[in-house]
C-alpha cells in the first residue's frame, strides 16, 4: 500500500468515517480508489491526488451528515 493512500485513510479516519463508508484502496494500474457507502461510486485517480481530495475536500463525517459524496463534484472543485 502507497504511503498516499495509508495517509488518506489515517485523515478519513481522524475525520470520523468507518472503513466501510469512506476508504481509499489500492486499484488497477497504480490508480487509487476512494470508495464507500457515502461516495455515490468511486473517485479514481494516482494515489497523490486522492490524498489532495481527501485533504482539501472531503468534510468531517458529521459534517457530511446523510448526503453522499459525488465523484464529478469532487472533480469538478479539484479542477477550479
Amino acid at each position: 500500500m502507497s504511503g498516499a493512500i495509508e495517509q488518506a485513510n489515517a485523515l478519513l479516519s481522524e475525520r470520523g468515517y468507518a472503513a466501510r463508508d469512506l476508504a481509499v484502496h489500492a486499484g488497477p494500474r497504480g490508480k487509487a480508489l476512494l470508495k464507500g457507502n457515502k461516495i455515490i461510486s468511486p473517485f479514481s485517480d494516482d494515489a497523490a491526488v486522492v490524498l489532495r481530495v481527501v485533504q482539501t475536500l472531503v468534510p468531517a463525517d458529521a459534517e457530511l451528515g446523510t448526503r453522499l459524496l459525488r465523484p464529478a463534484a469532487l472533480r469538478a472543485a479539484l479542477d477550479a
